[in-house]
């Protein structure tokens, strides 16, 4: 768990799940993967199952020692959906976050089917953030998935952008992400592709995130699009608790 991420459209990642399996075409270069292989080579206890998907019922209550309001990415090393995860882990991984109500939580995932499953018995409260990831149009379905949920804030990470992807339903989705991927053998992300997704997002008033061009060395190719840092949020249930507060304070 860091404290402080790396990841630009987070604050900080919460892993009560570590471990993954390949699932679609995005994840032929998994960055979570390498990771957990460095991780287990350390002795890490969390990782030493490597990167086969395993529960740590000790790391549940972390979010909730952190007293200060953060955004939280919920299971950066894996997918809280995935289908070796038992219904009863996932239910207390909800438990806990209706609980943290005063951090924001972010939960993203490409195992769809399995999130429409399950998404009528876990609580949606309004700090829980649903996304899914979609690399290419062969999984713009996600985008329906996603929509039939009963989150109040639904988002999208178009990373790594492996394709063209053009009339997006934006309808009912509060936020996009898009990143090129990064690391070895990281495979190519035009800038037409962005743009075009970028002007979807604007169309449709919906908050526009570029994370990364990516490539072997993302640091150097930076995160500037048509010369600006696109930093887009949605507004976050505390934000709007905040605001509500000053409000009232100016009457």
């Amino acid at each position: 768990m860091a404290t402080n991420s790396k990841i630009e459209w987070t604050e900080s990642t919460w892993n009560p799940i570590t471990g993954c399996t390949k699932f679609s075409l995005g994840c032929q270069n998994c960055y979570a993967e390498r990771m957990a292989k460095r991780l287990h080579a350390m002795g890490n206890k969390n990782y030493r199952n490597c990167f086969t998907p395993t529960f740590h019922p000790h790391m549940l209550d972390k979010p909730l020692i952190w007293k200060k309001s953060r955004m939280i990415f919920v299971n950066s090393m894996s997918d809280t959906f995935h289908e070796n995860i038992d219904d009863k882990y996932i239910l207390k991984i909800f438990r806990v976050m209706n609980i943290a109500r005063w951090h924001t939580f972010q939960v993203l995932t490409k195992r769809t089917e399995r999130l429409k499953r399950i998404a009528k018995s876990l609580n949606w409260t309004p700090n829980i953030w649903l996304g899914v990831t979609i690399e290419s149009n062969d999984y713009i379905n996600r985008i329906e998935d996603l929509i039939s949920c009963n989150a109040s804030t639904r988002y999208i990470s178009f990373e790594p952008l492996l394709s063209s992807i053009n009339n997006v339903n934006l309808e009912n989705i509060n936020w996009v992400i898009v990143g090129g991927e990064s690391g070895p053998g990281a495979r190519i992300m035009q800038k037409d592709w962005v743009v075009e997704i970028r002007n979807q997002c604007q169309n449709n008033n919906v908050p526009f995130f570029f994370k990364q061009w990516g490539g072997v060395n993302k640091k150097k190719s930076g995160r500037v699009l048509e010369n600006k840092i696109w930093d887009e949020m949605p507004v976050s249930p505390n934000q709007r608790m905040n605001t509500d507060k000053v409000a009232c304070h100016g009457l």
